[in-house]
């Protein structure tokens, strides 16, 4: 196999904002894997959180490359257990390069990934659609403006949560609502803001404390309205059983988790537990979100919205319509590259005037 990798940058369409964070853009790694004539893309979607960035991704893929070049890429789980022994941890940069094999294979074989994981497209859940922070009335003009989306996931973790979450509430009577805090809480703080929380109809809360602190995971499992997701708790196989009497339901990343493979593992983990599955993602391209996407007809619930968060988007894949996920028919993910020139849908001086735009929105949103 021949491995090739190049820069993927991404542009925000605004400033996005979590509890933890302000995000603009992400510098991301395309992956291509070449076997005779037919080539494989993967993305890989790095986030320091995690301990990963580009410049690992990139330092990490050559590492990789040289372990796997002799390899048949039909033996994904023989390639996933050789690059977890050369390299441990980095699972944004192995989910690309799984992500490319199992493209690969479908367009060898000439069937979509769904196909082979033997999925069905009708089963896939509705994805939700994110409001990140912002004003009460901020937030209300974004789910408004995002009302073709029956289901929002709703970015928590200020000081007055409850007058965001009213706000949406009132502009989207008829709207799902889920809650995502980004372990913003301390466990107290959680069962207090989900108790006053749950008169807005929450059908879930991801991730309300810390993520090493499973004891007020379960905490506030045992005490709250809202059932509990695990996501940043709950990053790669071996944590399913840790979290599994902590929470009701788990979220699967390809990028948090190392792939398409690993990622399989987890959801059958999952079931045998009895733990519900949502399928998510980071921020990423219709590539990677594609990606994650043939694994929906396995989950429970998806939150696979992070391409439509760009600018930019390079690639075309997985379509959103009225909330439900519509998976490409094509051999392996199904994805195709957009050129370049219709992707810039922004301006030189709009991008340079994103730092003031940040620090406004910081202003405004206090601790937040």
């Amino acid at each position: 196999m021949q491995f090739e990798f190049t820069d993927l940058n991404l542009t925000l369409r605004e400033p996005f904002v979590i509890a933890r964070e302000v995000q603009t853009r992400h510098r991301h790694v395309l992956v291509r894997v070449r076997d005779g004539d037919i080539e494989g893309l993967g993305e890989a979607a790095p986030r320091a959180f995690y301990g990963e960035t580009a410049e690992t991704v990139r330092a990490c893929l050559p590492l990789l490359a040289q372990a796997l070049q002799d390899s048949d890429p039909f033996a994904v789980e023989e390639a996933w257990a050789g690059m977890e022994r050369r390299l441990g941890g980095n699972h944004a940069v192995k989910a690309a390069v799984d992500e490319a094999l199992h493209d690969w294979i479908g367009k060898r074989l000439g069937v979509p990934l769904w196909h082979l994981l033997g999925g069905n497209p009708a089963a896939a859940p509705r994805t939700s659609y994110t409001i990140g922070i912002d004003t009460p009335e901020g937030m209300a003009r974004k789910a408004i403006a995002a009302r073709a989306y029956p289901i929002l996931k709703v970015k928590l973790g200020t000081e007055d949560d409850v007058a965001r979450m009213r706000a949406i509430r009132s502009a989207r009577p008829e709207a799902v609502l889920r809650a995502d805090a980004n372990t913003a809480w301390s466990p107290r703080q959680a069962v207090t803001s989900l108790e006053r929380l749950a008169e807005f109809g929450l059908e879930l809360v991801e991730q309300p404390v810390a993520a090493h602190d499973l004891a007020g995971l379960r905490f506030v499992r045992e005490r709250s309205p809202v059932p509990i997701f695990a996501d940043e708790s709950c990053a790669v196989l071996s944590d399913v059983p840790r979290v599994a009497e902590c929470v009701d339901g788990i979220v699967v990343k390809l990028s948090k988790c190392g792939g398409i493979r690993p990622a399989l593992a987890m959801i059958h983990a999952a079931r045998a537990q009895g733990l519900a599955v949502m399928l998510g993602c980071m921020t990423e391209s219709s590539l990677g979100i594609t990606a994650a996407a043939h694994l929906a007809p396995l989950a429970d619930y998806a939150d696979l919205d992070g391409h439509l968060l760009l600018a930019d988007d390079p690639f075309h894949g997985v379509e959103v319509v009225d909330g439900r996920l519509v998976l490409p028919t094509g051999p392996g993910l199904g994805v195709e590259r957009i050129s370049e020139s219709a992707n810039q849908q922004i301006t030189n001086q709009q991008i340079a005037n994103r730092p003031s735009a940040i620090e406004n929105r910081k202003s405004e949103i206090g601790n937040g």
